[in-house]
């Protein structure tokens, strides 16, 4: 049985994104990058953007699941607080398409790509890549953390069971 995930690293200026498909227990790679806004932008212009791609992507790639990564803050709650609405408008999109979303924290998804939560993200990076058979690293570096987030999603498994019928 194959299985697409798509993984989302939200952001308000950059949300990385990253499809990869799972057979068995060889992985995939079925595309990165990200949908970026600009600051000029008004704030909720920023998130219908966001929103929109989102949708684009799932309706582009129809995956069976998506990932996307924990909230986590410990300094600038501002930044935090905006990232949390785009996480929501991601969240919205991912639930108008009727799809299992999944939350990891950074430890998970490093546990499950390197088999150590506190990888460097450039250990992380490098993995994600031998994984997926890239020439380089993905670029940028929210593409990448996508794609980790799809990777994990992956080797979380029980996607079947999840799935509900009209995806099956």
């Amino acid at each position: 049985m194959s299985v697409r995930v798509l993984g989302i690293d939200p952001g308000t200026a950059t949300t990385g994104y990253g499809v990869v498909e799972g057979h068995g227990t060889r992985l995939v790679h079925v595309a990165h990058g990200a949908i970026r806004t600009a600051p000029s932008e008004a704030f909720a212009d920023r998130l219908v953007i966001i929103h929109d791609a989102c949708r684009e992507l799932i309706a582009q790639h129809r995956p069976d699941a998506v990932a996307i990564e924990k909230l986590f803050f410990s300094r600038n709650v501002t930044t935090g607080i905006a990232v949390a609405q785009a996480r929501g408008v991601i969240a919205l999109a991912v639930a108008q398409a009727g799809l299992p979303l999944a939350e990891f924290s950074p430890l998970e998804v490093k546990s499950a790509v390197v088999g150590y939560g506190r990888a460097a993200k450039a250990q992380v990076q490098e993995m994600t890549r031998i994984l997926l058979n890239l020439d380089e690293r993905p670029r940028p570096d929210d593409a990448a953390d996508a794609l980790a987030l799809a990777v994990c999603r992956i080797h979380a498994g029980d996607l079947g069971r999840r799935l509900p019928e009209s995806k099956r």
